[in-house]
């Protein structure tokens, strides 16, 4: 189940990238399961990483790597997280890009592993090594669609973006692909993205380009509040094209990143677990950005809400009641305006008087909705994306290991 049409865009080539995906068998047979992506000698690259104190083994092993040698490639399996498996888990992420790089010739340290599925249970090194070969037999520059399959885990289709922009004269390609549906609330960094670009530019400027546009997208969005052990985005740049070496083409180049970001990060929500609602959260006049993500998550978490979205109810007590439960200092209820779409909820501290059940149900029987508050305390400004919590979202994750 997902909200709205989607299609897999064009992928143009970046040179020097390669994809290559195999059928490792690690859950579901007969799928592809096993990613890895080849990167020039010349890249550099960012990434960034979950919070969560019970960070993956893989986690652990691409920030030690990244930190040692540039990378030339990445290695994605799906079906086992590799998370929750101490000290084994640690060898076996090791032992996995030290097969890799025996077969491609490289450094282990020059391998960033990557991985999603099941916590708590090993890894199935055997199974991960002896698909290498095929994987790496794969390899070729429009391996994009088969990539963006070959990470989903609970996803219902696959997710990608690319925006192609004029830097002077010469033509930038940033291709993006993602991949989460439950488990939602990054924190720091996204379930798993992988963004790729031909733009030359050094590790001073990329790793806060990947930090804000990350801060713009995938930190705003949320399915079920909660952090995943794996998250990791990267950004890589092959320093084959133009180069982004001033400020005035950062901004281009920052512009057209967060693009991608937003369109990934977007594709997320909308397939999120058991999702039949899109929800754009905005939140204008409070007193800093994060006062504002505070009342726009504080909403979008509630479970009171999300069944009402999910239920086409009207019931706009809800949301005011998470508005004012938002850890907000001082908040003057007096100020706050509500709107859900086009209907105005809630002004002067109570319902507003134009307000009719039948205005707001036709709003919450629709696909697609906004929820806009104002809080009338400042000029800063936040905006979430959220799903409804359904039936299937409890029957997905109820059967997960099954």
């Amino acid at each position: 189940m997902a909200v709205g049409e989607a299609s897999f865009p064009a992928m143009p080539v970046i040179e020097g990238i390669r994809l290559g995906t195999a059928m490792a068998g690690f859950k579901t047979p007969g799928r592809r399961d096993l990613v890895v992506v080849e990167l020039p000698e010349t890249t550099t690259l960012a990434a960034t990483f979950t919070r969560n104190a019970f960070c993956a083994a893989p986690v652990h092993v691409a920030r030690r790597h990244l930190e040692a040698q540039a990378p030339r490639y990445l290695l994605v399996n799906t079906g086992n997280a590799n998370a929750g498996t101490g000290e084994q888990g640690m060898r076996d992420a090791e032992a996995s890009c030290e097969a890799l790089a025996s077969l491609a010739g490289v450094s282990a340290q020059s391998v960033l592993p990557f991985s999603t599925g099941v916590i708590g249970e090993p890894l199935p090194v055997t199974r991960l090594c002896d698909a290498l070969p095929d994987a790496l037999s794969a390899l070729n520059a429009d391996g994009w669609h088969a990539a963006a399959e070959g990470i989903l885990t609970t996803d219902t289709r696959p997710k990608g973006a690319t925006r192609q922009i004029d830097i002077d004269g010469h033509v930038v390609t940033i291709n993006g692909i993602a991949k989460g549906s439950g488990m939602i609330q990054p924190n720091m960094a996204t379930m798993l993205g992988f963004v790729f670009t031909d733009a030359a530019i050094d590790e001073a400027r990329l790793q806060p380009l990947l930090r804000a546009a990350v801060d713009a997208s995938f930190n705003c969005i949320t399915v079920d509040s909660d952090t995943s052990t794996n998250d990791a985005c990267t950004l890589a740049a092959t320093g084959r094209g133009a180069s982004i070496d001033s400020d005035a083409r950062e901004a281009r180049f920052a512009a057209a990143l967060t693009e991608v970001l937003v369109e990934l990060a977007q594709a997320i929500i909308r397939d999120a677990e058991g999702a039949t609602k899109f929800v754009t959260l905005e939140v204008e006049g409070a007193s800093s950005r994060r006062e504002a993500l505070d009342v726009a998550f504080t909403v979008a978490h509630s479970p009171l809400v999300k069944t009402a979205l999910y239920a086409s109810d009207a019931n706009w007590g809800r949301i005011l009641a998470a508005v004012g439960r938002a850890p907000v200092e001082a908040l003057d209820v007096s100020r706050i305006v509500i709107d859900l779409g086009d209907v105005r909820l809630v002004e002067n501290g109570g319902r507003a008087a134009s307000y009719t059940e039948e205005a707001g149900s036709a709003v919450m029987a629709e696909a697609e909705i906004a929820i806009r508050i104002h809080l009338g305390r400042g000029d800063a400004s936040a905006t979430v994306w959220t799903s409804d919590l359904s039936h299937d979202y409890v029957s997905i994750n109820a059967d997960y290991r099954s």
